[in-house]
């Protein structure tokens, strides 16, 4: 794949302060886009947009709330002042701090200010940032959307019931674009991004469920965020250009096989054979 796919475009990374954003904002740069790093957290934004500067590339830090819609049109407006067009938009950001993760429980037990949060940050502001972006990404003939979802919006599990329901939201959305502006240029894609090593993972979850984790991914190794981030760099390319309406996963095979594998596994270990 070309080193520089990305030449003349311009792209938008929402949550990209840190963790999975920042890398796939720094990948963008890299394959020659310029880059509008948006995150809530203003410092976090500056940082990596400063790093992709250093590095030889063109990027410009936002804050922006994107549960607000005004807040949304003005980043949107922000990016076409300073690099006059927008050709791809990569909805990144979600709420999965530890404040946010500690109310979001199993259906009896969800706070319900979790609840909104999620879906305020994760569906709407993903909404929000394609509502405001298409009609000025059909003005230079189209471009691409690509949505970061889980398998949590796949499979039901025992918590995270908010986050686990935004994320299923989101490869409707990303379908729903598809169908409605795929005609006029506009391609729109999930990711189902399976655990992720990022900065989060490797200091705040603890070493027994990173080894559940890790016993269901068909994987070596659990994910990194470079990883995740080249899918992102080839979905935006034209590369992908007749990839549309796919939720694809990037998980190392975790919704790919049956839940009782590993047992199973474990099982014809002890047998010393997988015969049946």
């Amino acid at each position: 794949m070309s080193e520089r796919k990305l030449d003349g475009k311009v792209g938008i990374v929402t949550g990209a302060g840190a963790g999975l954003g920042a890398e796939c904002a720094r990948s963008l740069a890299r394959h020659g886009a310029r880059v509008a790093v948006v995150d809530i957290n203003l410092e976090g934004a500056q940082s990596v947009a400063a790093e992709i500067e250093a590095g030889g590339g063109k990027a410009l830090a936002i804050q922006t709330d994107l549960t607000s819609e005004e807040g949304v049109a003005a980043m949107v407006s922000a990016v076409l002042d300073h690099f006059g067009r927008i050709d791809v938009l990569h909805n990144n950001a979600a709420a999965l701090d530890p404040a946010q993760r500690a109310g979001d429980r199993d259906v009896c037990n969800v706070d319900l200010s979790a609840w909104d949060r999620a879906m305020n940050v994760n569906a709407r502001g993903a909404m929000l940032c394609c509502k405001h972006a298409i009609p000025h990404m059909l003005k230079v003939g189209g471009g691409s959307i690509i949505f970061a979802t889980s398998g949590f919006g796949l499979l039901g599990d025992a918590t995270l019931t908010a986050y686990a329901a935004s994320k299923a939201a989101l490869m409707a959305l990303a379908r729903s674009v598809a169908a409605q502006y795929g005609k006029e240029g506009i391609r729109s894609n999930a990711i189902m991004i399976g655990f992720v090593l990022n900065e989060h993972a490797q200091k705040g979850v603890p070493q027994e469920i990173k080894q559940i984790l890790l016993d269901q991914h068909l994987t070596p190794q659990l994910g990194s965020p470079k990883q995740i981030a080249d899918v992102v760099s080839f979905l935006a390319s034209d590369e992908s250009s007749f990839i549309t309406g796919a939720v694809i996963p990037v998980d190392g095979g975790f919704t790919s096989h049956a839940p009782s594998m590993v047992p199973m596994r474990e099982f014809f270990a002890r047998m010393g054979s997988n015969k049946l």
